[in-house]
């Protein structure tokens, strides 16, 4: 189809609007490469690079063993030395094994060399529950690399900000950590043909209102967008923020929201307990607690390890009916 501009659009999974942006950046730059656990001859545990091997070779699509903190730290390596790494760790779950190279040495280098040295290193991550993959398999860490400096962490949820995130990444001079939520890879959206590089600096406001703030990211936009339709045909209007960057937070966004609808409820899959939402919280206390009509309330996974069973799996996490009540609560319905 076109656009009214005419352009021309297609429908696509998310799935495969990151492959078309891994696509895009390894034949834009010999520089980049891609490597990471089962991401060449297996395609990618979630089917995402699937064909590059063919496309690029094994020079440019790299296996490497199960060693996150091996190859983690051999894409800072190459970093350094001047290629434009793309580092695949199969699930959030397992970066803890490469936390000390991401922590200690790609986010600190530029401060402890005074700025002599940059880290142009792009890693993705598969996070998030649903899928029944138990609990060293499912959980949502983005708070916790949210908290470090010296990085930047995106999280898509769109599948234009799936195609438009990579590229903006790697020209980042700085260590880029990408999260991929792993409800969205069979999501399916509207992408144009040309698409490329989107701003990651600002939060999107994904729907407008008037009565609260519904703030959010990743997996858990779609349901927040669901419950806001729902809140609707009770009349509660609510702007949906999807803040698309965790680190750095887009304060302007959020706060010029807040300040004109004067309650916020944050969805995060995280546990509640230190959680982005927490921070958020506190920011939005720190900045607008005196236009706030009601508590700021927040939706977050139950504080235990994700279970197996579909069904208690799914009683962890956020869910629209549990945002629905949190914004009945806070609306004093």
């Amino acid at each position: 189809m076109t656009t009214d501009q005419g352009g021309t659009v297609a429908t696509v999974t998310y799935r495969d609007a990151v492959r078309m942006a891994l696509q895009d950046a390894l034949r834009r730059d010999p520089r980049v490469f891609l490597m990471g656990e089962d991401v060449g001859r297996y395609g990618g545990c979630y089917a995402v690079s699937k064909g590059l091997l063919d496309e690029f070779g094994p020079e440019r699509i790299r296996d490497t063993p199960l060693s996150e903190g091996g190859f983690v730290g051999a894409g800072i390596g190459a970093a350094l030395g001047g290629m434009r790494p793309i580092v695949e760790v199969m699930t959030v779950n397992f970066s803890m094994l490469c936390l000390d190279q991401i922590l200690n040495t790609a986010a600190t280098l530029r401060h402890m060399s005074g700025g002599q040295f940059s880290v142009p290193l792009v890693i993705r991550m598969a996070t998030g529950a649903g899928r029944q993959l138990a609990a060293q398999h499912s959980h949502s860490l983005e708070n916790w690399y949210a908290h470090i400096p010296g990085i930047r962490v995106l999280a898509p949820a769109t599948v234009e900000d799936a195609r438009g995130m990579l590229w903006s990444g790697l020209v980042d001079p700085d260590p880029v950590i990408i999260f991929e939520n792993v409800m969205l890879y069979n999501m399916s959206g509207e992408l144009a043909e040309d698409a490329g590089g989107v701003a990651i600096d600002r939060a999107a406001l994904r729907r407008r209102g008037r009565d609260l703030s519904l703030i959010t990211y990743g997996g858990s936009l779609w349901k927040t967008l669901g419950a806001a339709r729902q809140l609707a045909g009770e009349g509660i209007e609510a702007d949906v923020i999807d803040l698309r960057s965790l680190r750095p937070l887009d304060d302007a966004t959020i706060m010029e929201s807040v300040a004109r609808t004067r309650r916020a409820v944050i969805v995060d899959e995280s546990w509640r307990s230190g959680s982005l939402a927490a921070e958020i919280t506190a920011r939005i206390v720190e900045q607008c607690f005196w236009s706030l009509d009601a508590p700021v309330a927040r939706v977050c996974t139950a504080e235990v390890p994700i279970p197996y069973p579909k069904h208690l799996e799914d009683a962890a996490l956020p869910q629209p009916a549990a945002i629905v009540a949190a914004a009945r609560a806070v609306m004093g319905r």
